[in-house]
């Protein structure tokens, strides 16, 4: 569905599952789309959730807003689908950017977030060097289109294994990322330049939030040790480590990170 949700952004979205089960949205990362989540849809979806993943606006199916676009921004927009579809509460969870986005939205709209599930995320603000880079490689991608880059990174967003040994899901993470549109990963990348300080959101993790952090064994953006400073800020936390994982597991080993999910979600 493409509604129009208000602040002039259309999203593309899908909304699947049971409409009396607990709601869960699923944020996919930069450069990707709301299919990177298929496997999960479909493990929670039969286990009686309702399941939304949307396309981020410049991502996806959803237009590009070109210029700047924040992590505020983002999870403004998804609010406003969560008002959209009236739905009051969810578990939020999100990879990579999509889990700076999660945090965001509890930082902004606390009340909206029954759960969070991280996963290959890092809560510290950007870096003076990490801004550079940022706004460096927007201006790369508009100037050189995305197959460069993918290619340069594929083996770093998949476990390198992966790549060879996962052949499908190297495929399907390099389709998403050759068809996005340069301008909004740029957009992104500018406002991601000025990502704050995630840790007092975390810290300040009410235990009637659980938190789930997950973590590929072999994630070289977001190594495990990210995700043990996550665990450790928020005391009443889980932490799953999947193995043979990289940046994306979820996508590389979606059974262990279902399971490691459905797990998570009974408990709450």
């Amino acid at each position: 569905m493409n509604p129009q949700i208000g602040n002039g952004v259309t999203l593309f979205f899908e909304d699947l599952g049971p409409r009396d089960g607990t709601p869960v949205i699923l944020i996919h990362g930069h450069p990707f789309n709301h299919s990177m989540w298929a496997p999960q849809t479909a493990a929670l979806t039969t286990a009686g959730y309702r399941v939304i993943t949307p396309d981020l606006r410049g991502y996806g199916e959803s237009p590009v807003l070109p210029g700047k676009t924040l992590l505020a921004d983002f999870a403004d927009d998804l609010v406003t689908l969560l008002d959209h579809l009236d739905v009051e509460q969810a578990v939020v969870g999100g990879v990579s950017m999509g889990g700076q986005i999660a945090m965001e939205m509890r930082l902004g709209h606390p009340g909206r977030v029954r759960a969070l599930v991280l996963s290959d995320t890092s809560a510290p603000p950007e870096t003076e060097d990490g801004k550079i880079f940022r706004l460096g490689l927007a201006e790369r991608l508009l100037a050189e289109g995305m197959k460069p880059y993918t290619d340069e990174v594929i083996d770093k967003m998949l476990a390198p294994y992966n790549v060879t040994g996962l052949p499908e899901a190297a495929a399907r993470v390099a389709a998403m990322m050759y068809a996005t549109d340069p301008e909004g990963a740029a957009a992104a990348l500018r406002g991601r330049a000025e990502r704050p300080d995630y840790a007092p959101v975390l810290a300040g993790l009410p235990a009637e939030v659980p938190c789930l952090i997950v973590v590929g064994r072999d994630d070289v953006y977001t190594p495990v040790a990210e995700a043990e400073s996550l665990h450790a800020l928020v005391p009443h936390s889980v932490l799953a480590v999947v193995e043979r994982a990289g940046h994306l597991p979820g996508v590389e080993q979606p059974e262990a990170f279902n399971r490691a999910l459905l797990e998570f979600l009974a408990g709450i």
